[in-house]
């Protein structure tokens, strides 16, 4: 079994739902990375600037650290998982309180060559 090449760029604690961010990962996933980064740019979502900036962070690291090709990269896994929560209050009617559940997540960009 051969060692796949790859690169990665990863975001923890991202300030944004992981159900925002798999909208715009869903977009991306498989695409070259040229290509990715054109879509992300003009995707009006809350998290397109974070994967945006992430993606950008994921591709420097695939050219500097491991000596890759830019044009021949391409998307080979995105995935955002859930982060912790945090738990605000905010007064409600009649003396009760009701939660506020600031969601957080970690994202996750691995970076390929293509073959060809």
């Amino acid at each position: 079994m051969e060692d796949v090449m790859e690169a990665k760029a990863v975001l923890n604690h991202a300030r944004i739902s992981s159900r925002k961010v798999k909208i715009v990962a869903d977009l991306i996933r498989g695409k070259d990375a040229n290509e990715a980064l054109s879509i992300v740019k003009f995707t009006p979502k809350a998290s397109s600037e974070i994967i945006e900036k992430l993606l950008k962070s994921a591709i420097a690291n695939a050219e500097n650290n491991h000596n890759m090709n830019a044009s021949k990269l391409y998307v080979a896994e995105i995935y955002a998982n859930q982060g912790p929560t945090l738990k605000r209050i905010r007064p409600a009617a009649k003396g009760s309180a009701v939660r506020i559940r600031k969601r957080t997540s970690h994202i996750t960009i691995k970076l390929r060559e293509r073959d060809n």
